[in-house]
């Protein structure tokens, strides 16, 4: 293991290298986005430009080996820091840069995602508020947040106290006396009322990711939460934004929901059934290899013999059923809604099962959940994407949308770095990145 990590480190610093006489301009700022799923590892390289939009220079993809990740988390640091390698070095290739400001997506069960609301009774209510006093206000429920997650987990790893770390926050909403606001600062007023999106994530995954991109000589500029960041993709940057949707991806080890309604990130779930466990479903009834398993998931809509389909899609069917309730028992913790969005917007390569979608639109797995009607299901498609551009050809289906919605994450954190002329709004969108 040592060997591998010797050679990845020579790699690196190759690549590194090599790059630095390529790099066309110091004026430009290039982001990699590593989206490390338990399938495959992907790496897009990004010019982030300064009126704020982004365009897709360099595309690399590395098969996983099935232990290097465990249910979305990674399991094996070196055999997954070769995978990163190869990725980055075909995106590199493609580029001509190379880029080391790094984002890296976290997922799995343990990563916590909910918006916590707040009220704050205020004794002088005669008083502006100001800067210094939101901070404080946004502090509290940031403390409480963690309180709250910590207790989840202790719950759901029987006892156990877990020490985590804030990943990804975003403020929802804010009401001063029942009155919505977007900027608090210098209004009055007895209560306070705010609502805040924060995702929490166990410090021995966000400590393989950091040791992940050392090893890869990448300075890590953000961890963000994989969900969030497939909102923040969607949402764009308008603060006007009203969009309501319900957005899943589908990986290889998990399915990461996102909640978002009237453009506020409500929450987020994650659970540990995603594409392989179809594969697995396969290999188990029909008694063939992993490998034979994925083929014939794969060749569902296409060659296989009648009777051999029949098989597959029985076995399928299965799974289908159980990640459904899944999906309904996730949507089920949003009590705070009075409906859920009725568009659902689907990524990742497991949702790329023609039977999962078909259950989606055609089943009555909803009714128990409060829509108005029916949902109406679609793939997320690159194009979607607010203010981002690919000049490569290749970033051109819904496997992409995670590690674009990275970028995104990265953008969103370069654009708040602060030069002493930032507004109210934005010293306030400040405090929450992490």
């Amino acid at each position: 293991m040592l060997d591998k990590f010797k050679d990845l480190a020579r790699s690196a610093s190759s690549r590194a290298g090599d790059a630095a006489a390529r790099i066309k301009s110091d004026s430009e700022q290039y982001l990699v986005a590593l989206d490390i799923g338990t399938e495959y590892v992907k790496a897009l390289i990004a010019r982030a430009n300064t009126d704020g939009s982004i365009d897709i220079i360099g595309v690399g993809r590395q098969h996983q080996k099935l232990s290097d990740m465990q249910a979305g988390a990674i399991s094996d640091i070196a055999s997954v820091v070769q995978n990163c390698d190869k990725a980055l070095s075909e995106a590199e290739q493609q580029a001509g840069v190379s880029a080391r400001t790094a984002i890296i997506g976290i997922a799995g069960e343990l990563v916590k995602g909910t918006t916590n609301t707040v009220r704050v009774a205020r004794k002088n209510s005669g008083k502006q508020i100001d800067i210094d006093e939101m901070e404080r206000i946004i502090k509290l429920v940031q403390d409480r947040a963690e309180a709250k997650a910590k207790q989840q987990l202790a719950v759901e790893l029987g006892g156990k106290d877990v020490e985590v770390r804030l990943v990804n926050s975003a403020l929802v909403s804010i009401e001063i006396d029942g009155y919505p606001v977007t900027n608090p600062i210098g209004f009055q007023g007895k209560d306070v009322v705010v609502q805040l999106y924060t995702a929490f994530a166990p410090m021995i995954h966000i400590g393989a990711l950091e040791r992940t991109a050392q090893e890869l000589d990448l300075d890590l500029l953000a961890v963000a939460a994989e969900p969030f960041a497939v909102a923040r993709s969607v949402i764009g940057d308008s603060q006007s934004a009203n969009l309501s949707v319900i957005l899943m991806d589908v990986g290889g080890g998990t399915t990461d929901i996102a909640v978002i309604n009237d453009g506020g990130v409500q929450g987020t779930k994650m659970f540990g059934i995603g594409g392989r466990a179809y594969t697995r479903s396969v290999e188990h009834e029909l008694g063939v290899e992993f490998d034979e398993a994925e083929k014939l998931k794969l060749a569902i809509g296409g060659s296989l013999a009648i009777d051999q389909r029949k098989s597959v899609e029985a076995a399928l069917t299965k799974t289908v059923r159980v990640w459904t309730d899944g999906v309904e028992l996730a949507l089920a913790d949003f009590e705070s809604l009075d409906h859920l969005p009725h568009r659902m917007y689907l990524c990742g390569g497991g949702s790329s099962l023609d039977m999962l979608m078909h259950q989606l639109q055609n089943s009555d797995w909803y009714k128990a959940l409060p829509f108005t009607k029916r949902p109406v299901v679609h793939h997320i498609r690159p194009e979607q994407v607010v203010g981002m551009s690919d000049e490569t050809g290749k970033v051109n289906d819904h496997t992409f949308i995670t590690a674009m919605g990275l970028l995104r994450v990265g953008m969103d954190t370069l654009q708040f770095t602060g030069d002493g002329k930032d507004s109210i709004r934005d010293r306030i969108d400040k405090m929450l990145r992490v």
